[in-house]
This record gives structure tokens, sequence and C-alpha cells, in this order.
């Protein structure tokens, strides 16, 4: 369509070479004979002013210098959806009308189309498509009405990612056509989107999945658009300037996934206007900006309303910067799952094998920690070390072995909330075992060790810095992950120069590597 103004061209988006702009303005320019686009360039960089020509102000840009004027000959209008599935399938009408042999590729099929009398045969194998990929194809519009289900009305996955629409209303003239869609990606495409009440149709009742990333698209915009969507499982909206949140009431009630990263919301209060939806089960706020998490409808020990079905939780690349908000996740009743990494807490630490134990002895439901499995020998590690880390504390906020003493204060029972569970679980740490302890920042002077597994000659070496201080219990946690070894009884022991052709088997869970007098060079033998 290149070259041609179409009726209605105002608003549109175009391509002009590889760039991609939209229309804001169609008419003449004075001195300059025939018909121009104003055109607001997706990169700024390309433009030369802000829609400003010889003092008039012809349209507007976000950027002082993202507008340009252009010739409609420069700006491709794009195809209909139809048009780039034959392209993108490998379906030319002109092969067809010049008799020439033609081929769809169907997966990892090839079919043979031969002659004039192919165009029935070419339908009938469009019509067994029923994933479909026509992004970067410059689609732009729908096409003739009722072509795309008399063509491919088997499709139950489309992705339109990176193309020319310019409103949801191009898009559902697409969906209407496709009465089985399951997932649509129209990520990438930016869009006008209805902001008020629209008429509740039928067009996407069957669809589970559906990405907006880079659309554009504003929270209140979802929420409208959502009444549309009965049955939506999945839902991505990243990159979208997202800032401020609103409560979904009667939509989005079948949500399981939403996925809110590259939005920097107004602050981590956000959260409670979603947090109620009742089948969530995984949210991912990578990069969202906040700093910090909180439930404030339940005390500590006691599980929040909120987020009832979230099973799994993404908020690494954010700024939170407090042990709180680790506690807070403590009150969500289903949490399996967490990623946190790049957080500034994650600095407060210098051994990130020290970090990752304070974690899983916060939350004791976790199972599966920044991607990483947690094994029921490195939680009962985690959480023996942390109640020790901390018995000196406990005991100067008023803890006592004596349960009718035992009164530690609002400020250790707020800082560590789950501490009281742990001695229930495994008793108060005993006075010997806190005789003598170290303070949590010497606890990490590291012993560089060899690993070996003499059993396992396949398995190289490894070398590990690990803390002196850390316990049998723990360094069987790492291994564990290390090596990636399934889920059985290691046994451990190790030999030293100091000690030629002696093994010294690690045979106490409690007790920290200093213990057995293991020096910088040593070796730990890992057998299974």
């Amino acid at each position: 369509m290149s070259g041609r103004l179409p009726a209605e061209a105002l608003g549109r988006r175009v391509l002009c070479g590889t760039e991609r702009a939209t229309v804001r303005y169609v008419g003449g320019l004075p001195a300059a004979a025939g018909i121009w686009l104003g055109v607001e360039w997706d990169d700024p960089q390309r433009g030369k002013h802000d829609g400003t020509y010889e003092g008039t102000q012809y349209f507007k840009c976000r950027h002082p210098r993202g507008g340009s004027f252009i010739r409609p000959n420069k700006a491709n209008f794009g195809v209909d959806f139809l048009t780039a599935v034959k392209d993108r399938y490998g379906l030319k009408e002109q092969d067809v009308q010049n008799g020439t042999k033609n081929t769809l590729v169907l997966g990892k099929k090839t079919v043979e189309l031969i002659g004039m009398d192919s165009i029935a045969e070419q339908q009938s194998q469009l019509n067994l498509l029923v994933d479909i990929s026509v992004r970067e194809c410059a689609v732009s519009h729908a096409g003739q009405k009722e072509e795309i289900s008399r063509t491919c009305g088997n499709i139950r996955h489309i992705n339109l990612s990176k193309n020319l629409l310019s409103s949801w209303d191009t898009v559902t003239d697409i969906a209407s056509q496709v009465p089985n869609l399951e997932t649509l990606n129209i990520s990438e495409n930016k869009m006008k989107f209805p902001s008020t009440s629209i008429s509740v149709c039928n067009v996407f009742s069957k669809l589970k999945i559906l990405a907006l990333n880079q659309t554009e698209i504003t929270w209140t915009e979802v929420l409208v658009c959502a009444r549309g969507w009965p049955a939506v499982e999945e839902l991505y909206l990243t990159s979208n300037n997202i800032t401020v949140l609103e409560r979904p009431d009667n939509v989005l009630q079948t949500l399981k996934l939403l996925d809110l990263s590259d939005n920097q919301l107004l602050d981590g209060n956000q959260l409670h206007q979603i947090a109620h939806l009742p089948r969530l089960e995984q949210l991912i706020l990578r990069n969202t900006g906040i700093s910090s998490i909180h439930f404030p409808d339940s005390e500590f020990g006691h599980k929040t309303k909120m987020f009832p079905s979230l099973k799994r939780l993404a908020i690494n690349d954010n700024k939170i910067s407090q042990w709180s908000s680790i506690n807070e996740l403590e009150k969500l009743p289903s949490l399996r799952s967490l990623q946190c990494h790049n957080n500034p807490l994650m600095d407060t630490e210098k051994n990130p094998e020290t970090l990752r134990q304070l974690i899983i002895a916060k939350i004791s439901q976790l199972e599966v920690l920044n991607k990483s499995e947690i094994l029921p020998a490195e939680r009962k590690g985690a959480e023996l070390d942390y109640r020790k880390i901390f018995g000196k504390e406990w005991l100067a906020a008023g803890g006592n072995w004596n349960p009718e003493r035992n009164k530690p204060s609002e400020e250790f029972r707020a800082a560590h909330p789950r501490y009281a569970a742990l001695c229930l679980k495994y008793g108060a740490p005993e006075e010997g075992e806190l005789k003598g302890q170290q303070p949590l920042t010497l606890k990490n002077q590291l012993l560089t060790l060899t690993i070996k597994c003499p059993d396992k000659p396949e398995q190289k070496p490894v070398e590990k810095k690990l803390p002196e201080s850390m316990t049998i219990q723990r360094v069987k946690g790492l291994l564990y992950r290390l090596l990636k070894i399934p889920g059985s009884e290691l046994k451990l022991s190790y030999e030293s120069s100091k000690l030629a052709g002696k093994e010294v088997e690690l045979d106490n869970d409690l007790k920290p590597l200093q213990f057995y007098s293991i020096e910088n060079g040593d070796c730990v033998l890992v057998r299974w």
C-alpha cells in the first residue's frame, strides 16, 4: 500500500523504511504543493521538530524533535491480515493466477499446490493452520469482512506483535473472525484503546493468553477492555508506563498470571488494588520501582487475606532495601517460589549463601528461591543457623529458656517474626551454642576449598569460597544445588596436605567447618 493515502490516514501507524511512526497531520503546507503527512516517530532521534513549520504548529509531539513532514509515497500504511498470512506461509495470489507451482509450509510439512485449480486446495490447507505468526509483517487492518474466517477459521494462536495496528477496534475486527482464538500477542503496537465503557461481545470468549507489552495501554483501559475477556488466564503488560492501579471489579476474575514488569508503579501499596484477584497464582513485578511490600490486614504470625492463591512472585530488579518486606512475604498463604535478586537488600550480606539462608529461614513455605530448589536439608540448616545467629539478640531482647519468662520485645518480634516458631520447632538455642559466637558481620571469613567427587570421575573438581562458620548442613545444601545431585544422603569428608593419606569425616551436620580445623587449600570429598 505504499504510496496510497487511505481515506482515514490520521492516527494510522506507518512504516518508512525500517522506522515506525504515527500520522498526526494530513494536509498542505505553505509554499509546498500537494499533500503532506506530519508524523511522530517512535524513535525521536529520527525527527527534526515538534510539528511546527514556519511558526505554525500543525501537530504535537511528545519529544521536541520527534516530528517530521513526509510525502505520502514515503509511507507504507501496511497490509491486511490475510495478505500477511499468505506472504508469511508462502501463498501468493499471482503465482496461482500464473499457473505456477506453489507450496505451503505447515510446521515441518511442505504441501505442494500446482496450477490454477489449486485455489480451493490452498484455502483448505490454510484452514489447517492453528498457530500463526505474522510478527513484523506490516499488518494494519483486518481486510474484507469474513475473509479470514472463510480462509483460515481454525486458528487458535496468533502472534501479531510489532506490526502497524493503530487501534483496539482493528484487533477486534480480526479476532471476530477467529472463533476459537486462545492466544493473542499484539505487543509492540502503539494503539488507541477505549477509555470508557464498551459493549461486551463474545469475540474473545475463549481467549486465555493475551500479551499487550509496549502498547501504551493504561490500567484504566485494561479494566475497560477486560469486560470482553471473560476467560483470560495470562495477561502480559510490560513496559506500558503504568504507574497507578485500580481494583478490578467483576473483571479479570479468571486471571492466573499477571506480568507488570518494567512499569514504574507509584509505590508498593498499588499492589493492594490487585490483591483480591481470587485465582492469581503468578505475579511478575520485575523492575517496577517498588521499595517495600506490606500487607496491613494481618499481624505477624497470621496469614493475610490478600493474594490468596499466589504461588510464584518475582520482585527482582527493584528498590527493596529492608528485611521487613521479606518478613511480610511470610504472610502470603500460598507462596512457594520467590525471585528477589538485584535489590539493595542483597547488598546487606557479603556472602550470597548467607543471604539465601536468611531468606529461607524467614519464609516457611518457600520451595524455590531465585529459580533454585530448596531441599529439606538446606531448609533445616538455614533454620538452625538462623536460630543460633540471632540467639544473643533474642536473649538481650527479653528471650528466655524458661517459657514463663520468655518475653522478647515487640521490636525483636517485628524484626524476626519466625523466631518463636523456629524455637518451637527445634527448641530454644542452648547456652553453649551461643558462647563465643562471632558477630554476624565477622562470620564471613572465607576458606578456599576444592570440591571433589571421588566416586564420580566424570565430575570435574570445583573451587568454592565458603565461610569457616558455615555448618556442615548448609554445605550439603549448597552442594545439592552446585552438583545437581538428586535427593539422596550426602557423605562428606576432607583431606589436607597436613594429614597425608587420611580422610576426616564431616559427621556432625550442626558443626561449622572451623570445628574440623579445615584450612585454605583443603579438599572436601563428596559421596552419595
